[in-house]
């Protein structure tokens, strides 16, 4: 049996309006890697995600993604900003929120509501 390792995990996030999301997702900070009509890979610090256009509303409203970062208040900040414009339809920002299990976390909504958490683990996490 070969070595069973694995060298990348990428989750495909759906997109109701694939123009609008691929916007917001570089407004946020991601860098388009690769697109085409239908999928797009962007990408952060090595970490990377499929974007397709493809939209089931109860997969959207579920879908989150985990993402570990130095500073939730930086990135609550960050998202403010990009957000100000009002381009990005129902997407939203809440302030960062301390959580029982010891992370702090600035919860952010896509336009199409899957749920980014920009996690800031507590320096035993």
């Amino acid at each position: 049996m070969g070595e069973l390792t694995i060298s990348d995990v990428r989750p495909f996030v759906p997109a109701a309006d694939f123009a609008m999301l691929l916007r917001f997702y570089r407004a946020v900070g991601w860098e388009l890697g690769y697109s085409d009509d239908s999928l797009a890979v962007l990408a952060r610090d090595g970490h990377r995600f499929y974007l397709q256009d493809y939209f089931v509303k109860d997969w959207a409203e579920n879908m989150m993604l985990h993402i570990a970062v130095p500073s939730a208040e930086a990135w609550f900040q960050f998202v403010t900003d990009a957000l100000a414009s009002g381009e990005f339809g129902n997407a939203r920002v809440a302030p960062p929120k301390r959580e029982p299990w010891g992370a702090t976390i600035t919860y952010v909504w896509d336009p199409c509501g899957v749920l980014l958490h920009f996690t800031q683990w507590a320096a035993s996490g």
